[in-house]
């Protein structure tokens, strides 16, 4: 279909079923796509073999900081998402527009890192069509427009859900979606890694891509285990949202790099490279040995991941029987486990801004024993995620965005897909 059929098509509800799957409601999405398809046509023209994709960001449910260490982990793609309205252009090139920046292309006869392309949207894309190359698939030119509502510097891996996106566009369009999920992913880190040059781990791009609640063994990084599971966390009458307390991470590099150093440490102590591999007991019997070489820190950081480890494997249960119960008591245990033994609520290089102590703080007051919270993602300056019964989220809405501004708390749900091709 051309543009013309395809906005027709989206006004007249074709694609209302995909709507409510990815976002809960379809209305705002109508604008949301109708306005895409408008932005692509300034850009291309009018064409013909549209193609519609969606890619989501993702939410940490369990096991703050613990897949650095091979860990275990839980997360969940989210409503918010990047889109594409792609078309095929029978050629070399790639052109990509996302609103807000300027026209990415790339040549796609040359896949050769470009140290000047590092830290941008084109290496990205560079770097997943050599993935799927060096894998013996198909590549091609195309032509996109993409818009995303995920909150960039919040925890929700923006980065993460584009990579997906331009790794479906090319399995759809030239493979006929031929890649698994969990393979997308893979190339999509191949890509941020390799390409744009940040040595990621593979939790963001697994969530985005296999889509629902995530659970991942990275005890094996480059094979890790993955379990999906099907749960409408609507049935626990509870709102899920992520408030954006702001601040800045520009100057917190050394934060999130001393999580990783003194978790090494530790693990060299004991014999091993990551703390996945060490005995607990071992580490225990050897806390003074310990406490000399690596401080005192080290050791509380450590203990935070042994016992969060085994909080998803609880938290991985709770949720496949349905008990919430059990589900939040454990959410709530993990954020004070961050908060008092990872301590990455907060920079100790900076103590006047503690936003996350904060919000964390107004949460507990307000809930006063109900729901769940917990600082999301990295820590030391950005989101806490919370669990708001859901007769009390409007009012908590207002509350913490006095604080924190307008629009500052985001309501999310955790979408059963993750990277689609909406048909």
């Amino acid at each position: 279909m051309n543009t013309t059929e395809l906005k027709q098509n989206i006004l007249n509800g074709k694609f209302d079923k995909d709507f409510m799957l990815l976002y809960g409601e379809n209305e705002a999405a109508k604008v949301r796509f109708c306005e895409a398809v408008d932005e692509f046509q300034k850009l291309y023209g009018q064409r013909d073999n549209i193609h519609l994709f969606s890619a989501p960001g993702r939410t940490e449910i369990g096991g703050n900081h613990t897949d650095h260490q091979h860990g275990l982990v839980l997360a969940g793609s989210v409503n918010l998402d990047v889109i594409a309205i792609v078309s095929a252009n029978d050629s070399n090139i790639v052109r990509i527009k996302s609103k807000g920046y300027n026209m990415d292309e790339v040549d796609t006869t040359d896949l050769e890192i470009k140290e000047n392309e590092k830290g941008r949207a084109r290496s990205l894309i560079r770097g997943v069509m050599a993935a799927f190359k060096n894998n013996g698939y198909n590549i091609g030119g195309f032509d996109a427009y993409t818009t995303s509502d995920v909150l960039k510097g919040s925890g929700l891996s923006s980065s993460a859900a584009f990579e997906v996106l331009v790794s479906n566009i090319v399995n759809g369009l030239f493979n006929d979606g031929a890649v698994d999920a969990i393979s997308i992913a893979k190339y999509s880190q191949y890509a941020e890694r390799e390409y744009f040059g940040k040595p990621c781990g593979l939790l963001d791009q697994m969530a985005s891509s296999v889509g629902g609640f995530t659970y991942a063994d990275f005890n094996d990084p480059q094979n890790p285990v993955v379990e999906k599971i099907n749960l409408d966390l609507s049935t626990s009458n509870h709102t899920l949202c992520v408030v954006d307390t702001g601040g800045n991470h520009a100057n917190l590099t050394q934060d999130y790099a001393d999580i990783t150093l003194e978790c090494r440490a530790v693990s060299e102590c004991l014999g091993v490279e990551f703390l996945r591999d060490a005995d607990e007991n071992k580490f225990y019997q050897n806390l003074g040995c310990i406490r000399e070489k690596c401080g005192d820190r080290a050791i509380l950081r450590a203990m935070h991941v042994f016992n969060e480890n085994k909080r998803v494997i609880t938290q991985k249960s709770a949720l496949k029987r349905g008990d919430f119960n059990t589900f939040f008591v454990t959410v709530k245990r993990s954020g004070e486990s961050s908060y008092d033994l990872l301590q990455n609520v907060y920079s100790q290089s900076n103590p006047r801004e503690q936003a996350i102590s904060l919000a964390l703080a107004l949460t507990k007051q307000f809930l006063n024993g109900r729901g769940a919270y917990r600082v999301h993602g990295g820590g030391f300056a950005g989101t806490i995620q919370c669990y708001i019964p859901n007769k009390m989220f409007d009012g908590y809405k207002k509350m913490i965005e006095a604080a924190f501004g307008d629009g500052s708390c985001v309501k999310l749900f955790v979408r059963s897909v993750g990277g689609y091709e909406i048909k």
